[in-house]
């Protein structure tokens, strides 16, 4: 399961969750329920800011194939890719 990043700027903090791509956390509350976290003194209903966050990396050698396709080997004709 993918984790996301929101920021609630009615107190400023951003906190980390994983929950699945085709779900949508709009409040505070949604937030806190699913980080394990207590509400404090911000309401319930505040708002959340979803961040862009760069993604997680990936080493060659987790991968199965860990050759790089043909382009990343300089096999491209004319800086063309169907990768």
């Amino acid at each position: 399961m993918p984790s996301y990043d929101y920021r609630c700027p009615a107190n400023g903090q951003v906190v980390e969750v994983k929950h699945a791509m085709s779900e949508k956390l709009t409040t505070w509350a949604q937030v806190c329920q699913l980080a394990g976290l207590d509400l404090g003194d911000t309401p319930a209903d505040s708002a959340v800011e979803k961040l862009i966050t760069g993604g997680q990396l990936v080493s060659s050698g987790a991968l199965k194939n860990p050759e790089p396709p043909s382009c990343g080997r300089g096999g491209c004709g004319g800086g063309l890719c169907d990768f």
